[in-house]
């Protein structure tokens, strides 16, 4: 299934020959990444075994192969496939991608156990890319996809001693820690855990204790009122022991439970920075949802934000998603032919090509200014105002300042049977909603590292530089964020201004 050039390049690629005839199950494929890892296995890796999805059934399709059929094999990740070979894409599908109805969060993915240990003796790696990506989750929730299935993942490894686990994580991990971030086991910033001498932290104690607390929580409370303090305990706790959010407090658990339970086996943590579309693969500027920078973007775009806390300066660390599931594909093929052990790749730009926050915003005003009509789903007319970027408490100041007088008016305006729509106190309340979810990546304070994911490529040889490229200094930012990137975002992420006025407002709402 790959192109002819891609072919030409089998005899001497490693990674292809390391993935020759291997199984790999791929958990998280209904999501952004995983699906653009399964393409990329699909189409570039010719002579693959099996690719094996672990996929939840739902209300309206209970096995995983008819929600395959429905809800990913249609996506438009798979375009470029279909354009090279119908027939070809149609007999992998038949052959050799294997659909597993089961959840990766229930015990034994809730399989039977026989089922559960020929699922382990058939596959040759697992790739776990299923994960809750909300930073402001229910702490219930987001432990119990970030962190506790893990211990399935790990049982998968313990029933075949021979599999190798490759783990997707985030550069965040890192937390508020400041200074150049090395692919190495993070030290938390904040309060302290016990660290074992074999490296990674001991997170037993600490686990029970955040389940204590969320039973005190689910005592108390019902509802939506328990859905919001379970959201609060989730940022409280990350914030004491040194994270910004529930997301990367719950991705650093995780990795310390694998480090643990998986020690002496062959585990690969892979931690991509912020994830954006496509550099190249399967299309440029291909991407799905609307991602952490593009919440901005979207708000710039609609004019509803032109002010936002950050740091000009700092680095922002934007990554296509292309590129972080190449450096996925050749850490499995390392996992599953080298000696086992636990590696850390970071799949991220900040080191090697930085971009800054000013760099960011200027590159997209700029286009709004010259170009917005080329981009009709994302811009519904020119902004007329700058998007200005400053430091957290001038920010606090303005939108506190601000808000207080324009409260009182429409307070007013409603008691004496006015009540109009202030418009700009909504922006000013989804100003303040946006920096409090992404405030924390807009004010850098870090250089994320991945010269050993570059060392790695580079062993790999020259052939697998071209068919997997990990390196982000082939980004020229200025074409990415203008052309590519946006270009992408209003192909494929928005969906056409709806005709009617109510029409319109209402996909202004969803996609801010």
């Amino acid at each position: 299934m790959a192109t002819q050039k891609e072919v030409a390049g089998v005899s001497s690629s490693k990674v292809l020959e390391q993935l020759r005839g291997k199984h790999v199950l791929v958990t998280g494929t209904t999501g952004f990444l995983g699906k653009v890892v399964l393409e990329k296995l699909m189409r570039a890796v010719p002579d693959i075994g099996g690719i094996h999805l672990l996929i939840r059934g739902n209300k309206r399709h209970p096995d995983a192969r008819s929600r395959f059929l429905d809800e990913i094999a249609t996506s438009s990740v798979f375009d470029r496939l279909r354009q090279e070979s119908t027939v070809a894409l149609e007999t992998f599908l038949e052959e050799r991608l294997h659909c597993v109805t089961g959840e990766v969060t229930q015990p034994g993915f809730g399989l039977s156990p026989e089922t559960f240990r020929a699922l382990a003796g058939s596959v040759d790696a697992v790739i776990n890319s299923a994960a809750s990506v909300n930073f402001r989750e229910e702490l219930d929730k987001a432990l119990s996809i970030n962190t506790l299935c893990l211990e399935n993942i790990a049982e998968l490894a313990r029933q075949n001693p021979s599999l190798a686990v490759v783990q997707v994580s985030t550069c965040y991990v890192n937390g508020v820690n400041s200074g150049q971030i090395t692919e190495s086991v993070v030290k938390p910033a904040g309060e302290d855990i016990p660290r074992n001498p074999a490296g990674y932290y001991e997170i037993e104690e600490l686990i029970r204790l955040l389940n204590d607390s969320i039973a005190d929580v689910r005592s108390r409370y019902a509802g939506k009122e328990l859905e919001k303090k379970l959201v609060g305990l989730g940022i409280r706790e990350a914030n004491r022991y040194g994270w910004s959010d529930t997301y990367t407090f719950t991705k650093w658990l995780g990795e310390q439970l694998l480090l643990k339970t998986l020690k002496g086996r062959a585990l690969t943590i892979v931690r991509p920075s912020i994830i954006e579309s496509a550099l190249e693969e399967p299309a440029p500027g291909w991407i799905e949802g609307v991602k952490v920078a593009d919440a901005i973007i979207l708000a710039y775009a609609r004019e509803k934000v032109t002010v936002f806390p950050g740091k000009r300066s700092g680095t922002i660390d934007v990554i296509p998603v292309d590129l972080v599931a190449n450096g996925i594909i050749i850490a499995t093929a390392e996992a599953v032919t080298d000696s086992p052990q636990a590696r850390v790749y970071q799949c991220c730009s900040g080191s090697s090509n930085p971009v800054s926050l000013g760099e960011f915003i200027d590159h997209l005003m700029a286009e709004a200014k010259t170009n917005h009509a080329a981009y009709k789903q994302l811009f519904y007319r020119q902004p007329v105002k700058p998007f200005i970027a400053v430091n957290r408490a001038l920010f606090d100041a303005l939108v506190g300042g601000a808000r207080i007088p324009l409260n009182l008016a429409h307070r007013t305006l409603r008691m004496l049977g006015k009540d109009r729509d202030f418009k700009i106190l909504r922006n000013l309340d989804t100003t303040r909603s946006l920096a409090t979810i992404f405030g924390f990546y807009t004010a850098p304070d870090y250089i994320f590292r991945n010269d050993d994911l570059l060392a790695l490529s580079s062993r790999m040889g020259p052939v697998d530089e071209a068919l997997f490229p990990v390196d982000a200094r082939q980004i020229d930012w200025a074409v990415y964020l203008r052309k590519i990137h946006l270009a992408g975002l209003n192909r494929y992420a928005l969906k056409a201004k709806k005709a009617s006025r109510r029409g319109s407002s209402r996909v202004r709402k969803q996609a801010a």
